[in-house]
Formats: C-alpha cells, sequence, structure tokens
C-alpha cells in the first residue's frame, strides 16, 4: 500500500494493494449459496477486523512488493543511482536474513481481541510471490532451507497466526495476491517486465499461462485444505482477471490487451469443496465473485447497497515502516463508528516489524480503542444500519431486537456531553429507559417533535469526560428483526 500522502492519488489510479479503484465495475451480484448467505451474515455481526501485511521486506521498511515494479508511480520508487535489476536482486534475497524470532501469534492475538476486533486478514502472500506459509508449489517461502525462520518449530507462520487467532474465537481470512510476481510463468525472465501485469500475451502463450493458473488453484488449494477452517478468502490484485482490456487499472498504462483469467469458477468451486460456506472476495473485480466489496482507505459517503469493508492503515503504510504516523485512537473509534452506522465493516491493519513484533505505538492505539469497545461495544457488534444513518454529529445503528443506538462524534475542542443534547430521528418506546452506555442511570427524556430530548446530569458529564464517542440506547426504536 502507499503512504497517507499518496491515499487520494492511489484512490484515482489504481493504489499499491488494490491496484484498483475502491469501487468494483458493474452492478454487485448478490450471492445465492445458503452457507455462503449465512457467512456473510455472521461477518457483518464481527463489524471490525484486524489485518497485517508482513513479510520479509519489512527488513527495510518499505512498501511491500511495489518496489520491485516497474512503474513511474510514487510507491515504486527504488533508492537513487541504483538499477532496476540491482535492486530486484537484492530484494529477492530479503529471505535469506528474515528470522523474525520475536513471532508470537498468541500475543498478537490477544492484543487484537483486548482491541475489540472479531475476525483477522493476514497476508499469505503478497505481489512479490514469497510465501508466509508451507507451501508445496513454491521454493520462495518461509519454510525454505535458506530461510533462517525456518527452523523455528513456528516456521509456519501463517498457521500458526490462524491457530492463534482462531483460540481466541476470530473469523480468520487468508489474504492472497492473485499475481505472482516470482513465478516464472507470470513475470517471465523471457521479457522485460515493464508493469505489474505478467509480461506475455497469455494469448500467444496459453501454455505458460495455463500452468500459472494451475500453480494458482494448487496454492489455495493448499490455503483452504491444510490450515484449518477459513472464513474469508481476501484475494487481491484486481487487474488479474478474465477482462480483454483493463484501462484505468494503472497510472499512466491502459493495462495490456489479453486476459489474465485464472478460472474464478473453478478456484471458487475448489475452495469452498474444502471450505463450505467460504467468503471470497475477488476485490475490484465485480461479479459473482467478489462477496463484499473494499472500499480502499476512505469511507463511502453513504450507506452502499452490498455487504462491504472499509480496509484502512492505522499508520500511514501498510507494511512496517520506522517512525510510522499512526492515526489517533480517537480518530480511529469514529471512522469505525460512520463506517457500521452506513452498513460497513471496518478493517484496521498494522505492519509487525522484522522481528514479528507490533510496533510499541500502534499496540498502545490499539489498546486505547479496546478500551472504548469495552464500554461501547454492544452498540457496534451485530448492527445494521438504520436511517437517517447519520445527521450533524450523531450516527445510529439497531440491533436485532429493535434497540437503536446514536452515536455522538464530538469535536475535537469537546471533552463532555451537553446537558441537554436532541437526539435526531428513531424515537425510544414510550417508557423505555434511555441510557449512557458506560452508566445503569436511566436518563431522563422526553419526545419533541422529531428529537429525543435527553438530559444528561452533570455527575455523569463529569464521568464520560474525553470519550472519543458517546453512545445511547434507545430501546424499541426500531422493529424487532
Amino acid at each position: 500500500m502507499t503512504p497517507l500522502r499518496l491515499v487520494l492519488a492511489a484512490l484515482l489510479c489504481a493504489a499499491p494493494f488494490s491496484a484498483t479503484h475502491a469501487e468494483s465495475p458493474g452492478e454487485y451480484v448478490p450471492e445465492t449459496d445458503p452457507l455462503v448467505v449465512r457467512k456473510l451474515d455472521q461477518w457483518q455481526d464481527w463489524k471490525f477486523g484486524f489485518m497485517m501485511h508482513w513479510g520479509p521486506y519489512s527488513q527495510w521498511g518499505v512498501v511491500e512488493s511495489w518496489s520491485i515494479c516497474s512503474e513511474d508511480v510514487e510507491w515504486c520508487e527504488r533508492p537513487e543511482g541504483e538499477a532496476y535489476v540491482d535492486y530486484v536482486k537484492r530484494y529477492e534475497r530479503l529471505p535469506e536474513t528474515f528470522n523474525p524470532v520475536k513471532f508470537d501469534p498468541e500475543l498478537w492475538a490477544q492484543i487484537a481481541k483486548d482491541a475489540g476486533t472479531k475476525y483477522v486478514v493476514f497476508t499469505t502472500k503478497h505481489h512479490d510471490g514469497f510465501n508466509m506459509y508451507d507451501t508445496r508449489q513454491s521454493d520462495y517461502r518461509i519454510t525454505a532451507p535458506n530461510v533462517p525462520f525456518h527452523a523455528n518449530p513456528r516456521a509456519d507462520i501463517t498457521r500458526e497466526v490462524f491457530d492463534a487467532f482462531r483460540a481466541e474465537g476470530f473469523g480468520i481470512g487468508a489474504y492472497f495476491s492473485k499475481p505472482d510476481w516470482h513465478n516464472d510463468d507470470y513475470w517471465s525472465p523471457r521479457w522485460a517486465t515493464p508493469n505489474r501485469h505478467n509480461n506475455y500475451d497469455t494469448r500467444k502463450h496459453p501454455d505458460m499461462w495455463k500452468r500459472f493458473v494451475d500453480f494458482t488453484h494448487a496454492q489455495i488449494g493448499e490455503l483452504t485444505s491444510q490450515y484449518g477452517p477459513v472464513d474469508i478468502l481476501w484475494l487481491d490484485g484486481g487487474w488479474v482477471r478474465p477482462t480483454d482490456t483493463l484501462d484505468n487499472i494503472a497510472e499512466g498504462n491502459a493495462g495490456v490487451p489479453w486476459p489474465q483469467d485464472i478460472d474464478m469458477p473453478g478456484l471458487a468451486a475448489m475452495a469452498r469443496k474444502h471450505q463450505p460456506g467460504l467468503i471470497v472476495v475477488d476485490r475490484a473485480v465485480g461479479g459473482r465473485y467478489e462477496n463484499y466489496r473494499t472500499p480502499e482507505q476512505k469511507i463511502p459517503d453513504q450507506p452502499l447497497p452490498y455487504p462491504w469493508e472499509t480496509c484502512m492503515t492505522l499508520g500511514d503504510s501498510w507494511s512496517y515502516t520506522p517512525n510510522d504516523n499512526y492515526k489517533s485512537a480517537r480518530s480511529v473509534v469514529q471512522m469505525l463508528v460512520d463506517v457500521i452506522a452506513k452498513g460497513g465493516n471496518y478493517l484496521l491493519n498494522v505492519g509487525p516489524d522484522a522481528n514479528g513484533e507490533l510496533p510499541p505505538v500502534a499496540v498502545q492505539r490499539l489498546q486505547e480503542i479496546g478500551a472504548w469497545m469495552k464500554v461501547n461495544g454492544e452498540a457496534v457488534y451485530a448492527s445494521r444500519s438504520i436511517a437517517p444513518y447519520r445527521d450533524g454529529k450523531f450516527r445510529y445503528t439497531r440491533l436485532k431486537d429493535g434497540t437503536v443506538h446514536a452515536f455522538y462524534l464530538p469535536d475535537a475542542d469537546e471533552t463532555r456531553l451537553p446537558a441537554t443534547l436532541r437526539i435526531p430521528g428513531p424515537a425510544p418506546a414510550a417508557g423505555a429507559e434511555v441510557k449512557l452506555l458506560g452508566s445503569d442511570a436511566p436518563l431522563a427524556w422526553r419526545r419533541e417533535g422529531d428529537a429525543t430530548v435527553v438530559e444528561v446530569p452533570a455527575s455523569l458529564r463529569k464521568q464520560t469526560a474525553n470519550a472519543y464517542a458517546w453512545v445511547f440506547r434507545l430501546p424499541g426504536a426500531a422493529p424487532a428483526h
């Protein structure tokens, strides 16, 4: 992914990580498999997810994978004075020094759980083709003999991550890059690699492309059959798709005139044979294999009419960079609230460092977020959107029992709730007890026109000072589902 300063450019011209617009082409195609529909409903209940971009590139603190891509865009920059070919050779040797001896997946899972997240998406393989699991399809993997960490009993990193998070009750998501820049049947050594796409015409060399498709299916087969229950297959690299043109996929490039069809019907069927009900997210491609959509580094202005997830970095970068600029807990909480009020999920990314540790500042932010979630999580989990979604400083969610929660998002200099608060929108049931989450004391309230007027005692205003957001429970304000 890109630093924050490049986000606007990324959204307009195919940022790394998705390398596509945040929105996908065409109409959303609803899933009909009842097992997948049920899993999607469960995923929407989770609301808040944890993502990690991690690989040998963390040793350099550079953007994951993209510096070996020969495109003239900022996120593909390399050091001045070094030839592209020389740089790629150095990059490809990074696994030979990758030895994250402080890797502790149980600690990661505990930190993520304490932050209030409910599912994890882990990078099993990014575009550079390095596998963070014990694949049998490639020697470019964490368990290869030339990787120092291969002798560690926890060398199969993906297995360890999945097992540790699963033990804490997390949903499990496998990030997997469809393009593989290390594979000779994607970037063939016979030709130059001018951009992110495969570097030969798949119509002229169908044998090479078939080998790559078979390789991809074999790797997905390993992940879905050998690594325990998996809930989400999160496929990145949206330029790998069967269309004949790829306009606007890369800045300054019209893509390539040949298809990059990896047989998604066959891949999804195979993966779901191993994992019935598996959510497949073929990012930014559209069609029936993008079960939910993934706006990147931004929050849509309005609710979307299909399942969706904002994926966003806690810092500026997706992968570890020294002295990254981390968002405040207040900012993250308010973005989470805005997302769920519009019916989405929020997937928050942190990049572990080369030793296998989550950066201390990131951990501190996660702890602060978790403290807010412990008080207010009931308004987040298993919630759905309800009109008016947002009104001024307010955001709204509903639960299946008809309870509506109204979130009050304070301004930066606003440390206490007003003594009298007018909450527009859904009316609590007559005689209901309106409460501020974190307090058992019923609040005096009345209905005036289209607003619920709540009186907040001075003692409660003082007790709840400096909250990132305040949440009011309005029982019976929506029909029960």
